[in-house]
């Protein structure tokens, strides 16, 4: 039975990947000090015999017994809310968390998988973002904690490939939402469905003419599983080319929760803040066979439902 390591595994994106490869018929251990996941996402899994849940900060030396095939590392506050709140954590989990899963994956000759983002192209001047795109990230900036720990991140994962020989993937995640995010995420997806579900005035940051393009989790976790079982090191973007405006997703999820909210104009929280995102998948297309599939509207149905559930509405 293939044993898989997945660091962040109570998170959002982690709790997802563990169903995959438990349902992939997978030996699961999760790695996690709960710093922003949650045992909440976990709990359905812990009866199972094939799943493990060891609450460990991936900073410090990691020693597992007995054999792993697969190591994916998404252990990192992502939100940009943990930015300013969680600085030196989210610089340390992505400079010495990924040196010790690197270690493990070397002792124990596994396949690494590393959990990078569209962040590291920053605010871009390149429209649609290639993987070849080498991004315009301002170091020193609230955001550059997060841009920059992922670039070093990524940095590290080749040095270890091409020194010790250790098989790489690396992703570049791309907007992505679904149930299990965090209602005090700071990202737009919870926020708009929090505001809209509560009546609250729905806060558009800017003039609303930024855009993102959003790509539901199960879309995102099947890349994962593809790019993973292939021989391509990456990187690789994946995410949903589907282009929005912030004022039209407003608009979108206003629509789909019948809510009575206002929608209203705020100051952006940073200048920092991307105008554009947009993956280029070609390369997933090519390479993986992958693109996304479920709708919008379809994605946030699921995910206001959550929600509503979370909220006790």
């Amino acid at each position: 039975m293939p044993r898989a390591v997945v660091t962040g595994g109570a998170g959002f994106l982690g709790s997802h990947l563990c169903d995959r490869l438990l349902a992939e018929g997978m030996e699961v251990v999760v790695l996690d000090n709960l710093i922003t996941g949650s045992t909440d996402n976990i709990a359905h899994l812990m009866g199972n015999p094939r799943f493990r849940f060891i609450k460990y900060d991936v900073t410090e030396y990691i020693f597992l017994d007995g054999p792993v095939d697969y190591i994916f590392h998404l252990a990192s506050p992502a939100s940009p809310v943990d930015f300013p709140t969680k600085p030196i954590q989210i610089l340390k989990v992505n400079a010495l968390g990924t040196h010790k899963a690197l270690g493990l994956a070397r002792a124990k000759r596994a396949r690494f998988f590393l959990a990078s983002t569209s962040e590291i192209y920053g605010d871009p001047l390149v429209h649609p973002q290639t993987e070849d795109y080498l991004g315009n990230v301002n170091p020193v900036g609230i955001r550059g904690v997060y841009d920059e720990a992922k670039r070093f991140a990524e940095a590290m994962t080749m040095a270890y490939h091409r020194y010790h020989g250790i098989p790489v993937r690396i992703v570049r995640i791309f907007n992505t939402y679904g149930e299990r995010m965090r209602l005090d995420d700071g990202r737009v997806v919870p926020n708009f469905i929090g505001q809209a579900l509560r009546h609250e005035p729905i806060t558009v940051y800017g003039n609303g003419k930024q855009t993102r393009s959003f790509c539901y989790v199960s879309d995102l976790i099947e890349g994962f599983w593809r790019l993973m079982m292939s021989e391509h090191t990456g990187p690789i973007n994946i995410g949903n080319p589907d282009e929005r405006t912030m004022l039209e997703f407003a608009q979108e999820i206003k629509r789909l929760t019948h809510s009575k909210s206002e929608i209203v104009f705020v100051p952006l929280p940073t200048s920092d803040d991307p105008k554009q995102r947009k993956p280029d998948i070609t390369r997933a297309k090519t390479l993986l066979g992958w693109e996304p599939k479920v709708p919008l509207a379809e994605g946030l149905e699921r995910t206001i439902a959550y929600f509503k559930k979370r909220l006790d509405l």
